[in-house]
């Protein structure tokens, strides 16, 4: 909203200082520093209100160090990033650009169905909480949403040289001659066209650009308008993976709160370099016109995010619950897909993964040694993997914090790949 009112201020009345608004840089210092001051002010408020309201943490007796103690702990703390989020990004971001449209649509859709989730285990006493049924169905929709916005929308494009357009058979919207500036060099003219479709980044490969569409190639020439039957489960399957993934790795203070803001900030510096022509063409990814917009976005559910750990850090004083966890999974996945980087997930998302992967290993060799040798036996002490490091007497907070430091080389390997290719 500041976007269009300073704007308009630097347009009728000359305002000194009103173009800072037109700068990404600008809009996202100001949003991450707003949300920090909101997350920290509003914090405490928030927690006080929780434990008035009795929405205490139950926990279940698992047999680890300090858990009775977090029995009563404030949760669906998650509001906390939601709100320092949302609220920066409503006043220094373009709010009619569809990127941030999906996110905040996306924000608001996992929100209220963590909400829900947490609202049956603290008030209705069920432990179970929302039916996983429910989860899934919400993520689905979600998943079909992001997906269609991506396929259909007319604001969603891709611009890439004429050339290879044609050569791909890509959906061309229009073209246009670009001047390209270029690092080092002069500018030069190119012809560019701007396509719709399926196109995405595959990482470590000179040839870089894929789209899903090909695989369908041997439907005949129209195989493209096919294109959404691949792309659809594909978004769905991302959305609920790494959304369910999160809410996993939300099992100690600071935990989650922590690794996702490492992620976040790295699909902020996605956001920057798609969303700019010269630093895409340098690095030989997609450019995505209007992205850059994400950097706002990115920015203040980076600073919802730390503002929050000052509270979450051990001792935790208060919970996301799953109205965080799930919602910061839903954002990141969103994000990744709208800035064709989906296929870096699991490597930005390494904890995420390896937190999915101890569960799923733990159950399905239990059930295969009960069934083979009439017991089960486990390869972990207890999933997901950060309950094993305490079962060997860890300390939480170490387990937290090194946890960060593996999640921060992952990310710096991350921004390395795009540069090799």
């Amino acid at each position: 909203m500041f976007y269009y009112l300073f704007e308009y201020l630097e347009k009728q009345f000359d305002l000194p200082g009103a173009g800072l608004f037109q700068y990404i840089s600008f809009r996202a210092g100001a949003a991450i520093i707003l949300s920090l001051i909101i997350s920290m002010v509003f914090g405490n408020r928030i927690i006080r209100s929780l434990k008035k309201l009795q929405v205490g943490e139950t926990v279940r007796e698992l047999g680890l160090e300090g858990q009775k103690e977090k029995e009563g702990t404030p949760t669906m703390g998650g509001l906390i990033i939601i709100m320092a989020a949302l609220i920066p990004c409503l006043l220094f971001a373009k709010v009619n650009d569809i990127y941030i449209i999906v996110m905040i649509v996306t924000t608001l859709w996992m929100a209220g169905i963590g909400f829900a989730d947490d609202y049956i285990k603290v008030f209705k006493k069920n432990k179970d909480g929302l039916k996983g049924k429910f989860k899934v169905y919400g993520q689905v929709l979600l998943g079909v949403f992001v997906a269609a916005v991506m396929l259909f929308h007319t604001d969603i494009v891709v611009r890439v040289p004429l050339a290879q357009a044609q050569e791909m058979g890509l959906e061309i919207v229009r073209t246009a001659e670009v001047e390209v500036p270029r690092i080092n060099q002069a500018a030069s003219i190119k012809q560019m066209a701007y396509v719709k479709g399926t196109l995405t980044n595959i990482p470590f490969v000179k040839q870089n650009t894929f789209d899903y569409g090909s695989i369908l190639s041997f439907l005949g020439d129209n195989y493209r308008s096919f294109a959404w039957i691949l792309f659809f489960p594909l978004v769905i399957f991302i959305i609920t993976a790494v959304s369910n993934a999160c809410n996993l790795t939300d099992g100690l203070d600071g935990l989650a709160t922590g690794v996702s803001a490492i992620i976040i900030a790295t699909l902020a510096i996605f956001a920057y370099v798609s969303g700019n022509a010269i630093i895409s063409d340098y690095l030989n990814i997609l450019f995505l016109p209007n992205s850059s917009e994400l950097v706002i976005f990115a920015a203040a559910f980076l600073g919802g995010c730390i503002g929050f750990l000052w509270y979450n850090s051990y001792p935790a004083k208060v919970f996301m619950g799953d109205t965080g966890s799930l919602t910061i999974g839903a954002v990141v996945a969103t994000m990744a897909l709208l800035l064709r980087k989906e296929w870096l997930i699991p490597l930005l998302c390494g904890i995420y993964v390896i937190e999915n992967l101890s569960v799923i290993l733990q159950v399905s060799y239990f059930k295969y040694t009960r069934k083979k040798y009439g017991e089960g036996r486990r390869i972990f002490k207890m999933s997901p993997i950060h309950h094993h490091y305490q079962k060997l007497g860890m300390h939480e907070s170490k387990i937290a914090v090194r946890f960060w430091i593996v999640g921060i080389m992952l990310a710096v390997m991350t921004v390395i790949s795009l540069k090799v290719s």
